[in-house]
């Protein structure tokens, strides 16, 4: 018998272990990385544009920084604009012509209610709702998909910092398909999602942050520059 037989063997059923448990033990996880239950069940400006959606991910992490921090990522993020702060070379390899920014890009800042942002060649993303530093929504033209940021002001666990919570959720209409396109999306689309869109927040929170950073230090210098250049007798009051 070959050597390899008895690998091979396990390798297959593992992998079938793994395609079998999926659905029930870790898909809930896979879906709704990072949230939790109360954002999960939280109505969202965009659940309005799709109501009846095959497949809804609700993720989320923390951001310690204020909205107005994170708030211009979201706002320049787009193929051929700021990009989507997640593995550049796997949405390129797609086409989409990605390149995440690592600067706030002021003439991407002016968006606008009914704008439409180009993803890759094909699609169009729609601007549904954007409430500045609460929501932006956006649809396919088609309106198969639905994708949704939410910032939530929460009290920081710790002392001097200002938590936010960056919630994404996607609504995805799926048309009909057989058992070998189901099993696709299933088992490679979804989990696939979640990494680039765990890396995505990763991505936003990084680059908030370090903005609330740079700007507390820049306001602190500005305020003892300022003390500094004041008459002694001033300052002495």
């Amino acid at each position: 018998m070959n050597r390899g037989w008895p690998a091979a063997l396990l390798a297959g059923g593992l992998l079938g272990f793994a395609a079998a448990a999926y659905p029930a033990l870790w898909r809930d996880r896979c879906l709704n990385w990072g949230a939790r239950d109360d954002e999960v069940a939280r109505q969202m400006p965009g659940d309005k544009f799709l109501p009846a959606a095959t497949v809804v991910t609700t993720r989320a992490i923390g951001v310690d920084a204020p909205a107005w921090a994170i708030w211009p990522w979201l706002v320049q993020m787009g193929s051929g604009r700021g990009g989507a702060y997640t593995y550049d070379w796997i949405e390129n390899f797609f086409g989409l012509n990605m390149h995440s920014a690592d600067e706030i890009v002021p003439e991407l800042q002016d968006l606008a209610v009914g704008d439409e942002l180009p993803l890759g060649k094909g699609q169009r993303m729609r601007v549904e709702v954007l409430e500045a530093e609460h929501a932006l929504v956006v649809r396919s033209i088609d309106g198969a998909w639905v994708w949704s940021f939410g910032l939530y002001p929460q009290a920081p666990s710790t002392p001097g910092k200002c938590l936010t919570r960056l919630i994404s959720r996607n609504r995805i209409r799926l048309p009909e398909a057989g058992p070998a396109t189901s099993a696709l999306w299933l088992f490679i689309m979804e989990p696939g999602s979640l990494v680039m869109e765990r890396r995505m927040l990763h991505g936003i929170k990084d680059r908030a942050e370090r903005l609330a950073e740079t700007t507390r230090h820049q306001q602190l210098s500005l305020a003892l520059r300022s003390l500094s250049a004041a008459p002694r007798s001033a300052r002495a009051r």
